[in-house]
């Protein structure tokens, strides 16, 4: 068996330990596996193909990012070119990958991404590629899987920079508003923002009032607490408001999103009166070292799919349903959202721990 790799999307931490798991397993059982550069670019001209060892993946199991590199921009369904004027286009090249991947002499593709990548593999199954999927986003929001690998050790960066916060917010009197990444999922928000005690946190799931938020910051200052922490994931939105946009992009790729951080900072120190100060966590919370949960669980998703190569089940992605690793259908899980339930427990203990969730 020739097993090829391929990471797309944004990176998470964890995604070099299912890469060494995918490659040690594969190598016990005597196959060989290569690792297909920046998304599907070296398939298509834009990279090459890295034969992947034992010795190769020595050493990489606590190490961020992935060896393979990835792409948010690799839609091979939209893939973007320049046409004769220089101009940027998309075309089709998905044909181009699959005979790429036949002519390569692989057996089976394993696609490690979020629920874009895992859409793309889908439609590459259906073109008839022995696909595997492997869900990774730091948001944790695809369907079927508990979680996903990267969303620990992002919630467990997010509650270090809050926890630092605190201290010169109370020092200096002030309100200071965090920005965190999820776009329409806020389980990142919600976990750092309980387990760091904020006072207010905005989710997309729930479209915030901006009275409600100065309400709960005015009746801090009441009790003599005159300093608050307001944790904000990228896609929350006012009521009757729209998500902010800092890049539209492509078809073949996702908008990017930001600023309502700064937005709310901006109508607290003028509706309060308040000093305030914004900040944008960012890709901070994509980088560094993976926690023990994400190595763990990227070392078990990264067997479980070599597992289901040798038992031919294409068309399938690996997910986490404690205490067992599963195989759910692919159909069954893109295109589908995963959100903060209203009436989940970590939601109910913020409720009930006093924290404003601007409704």
């Amino acid at each position: 068996m020739r097993i090829a790799i391929s990471t797309g999307g944004g990176d998470a931490p964890g995604l070099n330990a299912v890469i060494r798991a995918i490659v040690l397993s594969a190598h016990g059982r005597g196959w060989q596996t290569y690792g297909i550069r920046r998304g599907y670019g070296g398939l298509l001209g834009e990279d090459g193909i890295m034969t992947l060892t034992p010795e190769r993946v020595r050493g990489i199991t606590h190490l961020g990012g992935t060896i393979l590199g990835t792409t948010n921009r690799g839609n091979p369904f939209c893939w973007v070119v320049k046409d004769a004027s220089g101009k940027d286009t998309e075309v089709d090249r998905s044909s181009d990958l699959v005979d790429a991947f036949n002519a390569s002499g692989f057996d089976a593709l394993i696609a490690i991404g979020g629920d874009g990548s895992l859409s793309i593999a889908h439609a590459l199954w259906k073109m008839g590629l022995p696909v595997v999927g492997v869900p990774k986003t730091i948001d944790n929001d695809v369907v079927g899987t508990i979680a996903t690998f990267g969303f620990d050790t992002a919630v467990s960066t997010a509650t270090d920079a809050i926890d630092k916060l605190h201290s010169t917010a109370e020092s200096h009197e002030r309100v200071m508003v965090v920005e965190l990444m999820g776009r329409h999922a806020g389980f990142i928000a919600l976990n750092s923002g309980v387990s760091a005690t904020a006072d207010v946190i905005l989710i997309p799931e729930i479209p915030f009032d901006m009275n409600k938020v100065l309400e709960k910051i005015r009746k801090r200052d009441e009790a003599g607490r005159r300093f608050s922490i307001v944790v904000v994931a990228e896609g929350a939105k006012p009521k009757d408001g729209e998500l902010l946009l800092l890049e539209r992009r492509s078809a073949g790729s996702a908008d990017r999103l930001g600023g309502i951080g700064s937005l709310v900072a901006r109508a607290i120190a003028e509706q309060s009166g308040k000093e305030t100060r914004s900040l944008v966590l960012g890709h901070i919370q994509r980088g560094g070292s993976p926690t023990t949960f994400d190595r763990l669980l990227g070392l078990r998703f990264g067997a479980a799919a070599v597992r289901a190569v040798a038992d031919r089940a294409f068309g399938t992605m690996i997910a986490l349903a404690p205490p067992s690793i599963a195989r759910l259908p692919l159909s069954e899980v893109i295109g589908r959202a995963k959100n903060v339930p209203l009436d989940s427990d970590t939601l109910l203990t913020a409720r009930e721990l006093g924290i404003c969730l601007g409704d």
